[in-house]
């Protein structure tokens, strides 16, 4: 069917006049969706509007969606942005409701729900899956069909593996000075990508498969139900952080490795072909809770002192002082759960997409491993990063060093939504005040003279305090920061 027959069916299509094959072009129309514009100096949380979900849709006019992206881009703007607008595709198929009517969220609902958002975002989903999963080719490979035993092997080897070492956040973590901020943090990234992954599994419950999988649909909806029993726990946690349980109430702060963690199950669990991928990546999912429950709480009592049941009940063979014997077995009991059924029925070939799956969540967790312990760690020391500003500037000054910059100039309470760079830069306020803030927890104040230091893929957002305010962005090539 030609775009020009699609386009007088659709009546969204028509209105737009929109090609669907110009793939930028759709994206771009589903980020202009009113629920998703430029943050609002007042909009830095959105604890009462689950819709309004910011993605700095004016970033798009340099982005390219039409291409794959490269997996050293993975936690670059590109996947930032396309991360968030994925999850809204996602997300606009799922329920979700404001505590109550009357409030801010009745007009980005309308929106947020609309057919336009619907039509736009079955029309960019695509384009976004093939830019933003494109890594997983690039370093995976192809499947191969193996056997049970093998993946049996390769799922306890790799389970040995986590149960033997902690995780680069638990150690980030535990190592920074300022513990409430770096658990709350970690919180945040928790509440972006929990609740999707059991909202995946109940997804993908959805259907009439018993006949080839019998237990399939009861086991699916064991892992929804989990979590919807431990929601009180859920809840009870954030409130102990001063944080709200709401949908995307703390949007602008989650990573884009956070949010592409449900992502991944979210496509494949929607993905109906994709079943034993799905099965792979869920079960990776539970092995990866199963090690992380002891940390995970180490981290929540050691940065707010609160004493937490929920990772206990979301991992249950690890619950409180069970050996790692124990946590082995019941992953292993699971393996072999899943396998029977794919096995039986996909054969070789579909317990070799069973380990496709299980291994792209693996190199989902390990990235977003490493992205937010990177992001705690430099949180953490900002003064520090001020020095190695004011330095980087003088060298620069006393060599008589010319790099490329921005110059941005804003006026009171504009604000930036939050994103990354993808390269390093100096913030350096000429004249004005602006607040710069990576977290919830507290903001910094920037005056006219001081500097701070951003490395590439750090996440953050600014709001002018002044009337008016003149910043530079210095951009510095990879050879100069590592010399500071």
């Amino acid at each position: 069917m030609s775009s020009q027959t699609t386009a007088s069916r659709n009546p969204v299509l028509a209105d737009l006049g929109l090609d669907p094959h110009d793939e930028n072009a759709v994206v771009k129309a589903f980020a202009a969706n009113s629920a998703f514009r430029a943050a609002d100096w007042e909009e830095l949380t959105t604890e009462d509007n689950p819709y309004r979900r910011p993605v700095r849709p004016d970033d798009l006019a340099w982005l390219n969606y039409a291409r794959p992206m490269p997996a050293a881009k993975s936690l670059k703007l590109s996947a930032l942005l396309g991360h968030r607008m994925l999850r809204n595709v996602y997300d606009a198929e799922l329920l979700y409701l404001p505590p109550a009517l009357g409030g801010p969220g009745d007009k980005d609902g309308a929106a947020f729900y609309c057919e336009r958002n619907r039509v736009l975002g079955a029309l960019a989903g695509p384009i976004l899956e093939r830019h933003l999963f494109a890594p997983l080719d690039e370093t995976l490979g192809a499947p191969e069909a193996v056997t049970p035993d093998t993946f049996r092997q390769e799922v306890r080897a790799h389970h040995e593996h986590r149960l033997a070492e902690p995780g680069l956040v638990h150690i980030a973590a535990l190592s920074t000075t300022d513990r409430k901020a770096s658990a709350t943090f970690f919180l945040l990234q928790l509440s972006a990508f929990l609740p999707a992954a059991r909202a995946a599994a109940g997804r993908a419950a959805l259907g009439e498969f018993d006949a080839a999988h019998p237990d399939g649909r009861g086991y699916l909806l064991d892992e929804y139900r989990t979590w919807v029993g431990a929601h009180d726990s859920y809840r009870t946690l954030l409130a102990g952080a001063d944080l709200k349980p709401a949908a995307a109430a703390y949007w602008q702060l989650y990573l884009g490795s956070s949010l592409g963690r449900g992502n991944h199950l979210h496509h494949l669990s929607r993905t109906r072909e994709k079943y034993p991928e799905f099965l792979g990546a869920l079960l990776h999912h539970t092995l990866d809770q199963s090690v992380e429950a002891g940390q995970y709480t180490q981290v929540i009592e050691d940065g707010l002192g609160l004493h937490t049941d929920l990772f206990a009940r979301l991992a249950p063979a690890t619950a409180d002082g069970t050996s790692s014997a124990t946590a082995l077995a019941a992953v292993g009991d699971l393996t072999d759960r899943l396998l029977a059924t794919v096995h039986g029925y996909f054969g070789a070939e579909g317990v070799g997409r069973m380990r496709r799956g299980f291994a792209e969540a693996r190199w989902f967790a390990e990235l977003w491993d490493e992205d937010l312990a990177k992001q705690l760690a430099w949180a953490d020391t900002i003064p520090e990063h001020q020095e190695k500003a004011a330095r980087i500037d003088a060298y620069l000054k006393e060599n008589n060093i010319e790099v490329d910059l921005d110059t941005f100039v804003e006026s009171h309470e504009e604000t930036s939504t939050t994103h990354v760079h993808n390269e390093h830069r100096l913030v350096m306020v000429e004249r004005g005040q602006m607040h710069f803030w990576n977290n919830v927890t507290h903001k910094i104040e920037l005056h006219e003279g001081d500097k701070v230091l951003i490395p590439v893929t750090r996440l953050h957002g600014s709001t002018v305090l002044s009337g008016e305010c003149t910043y530079h962005q210095p951009i510095i090539p990879e050879e100069m920061y590592q010399r500071f």
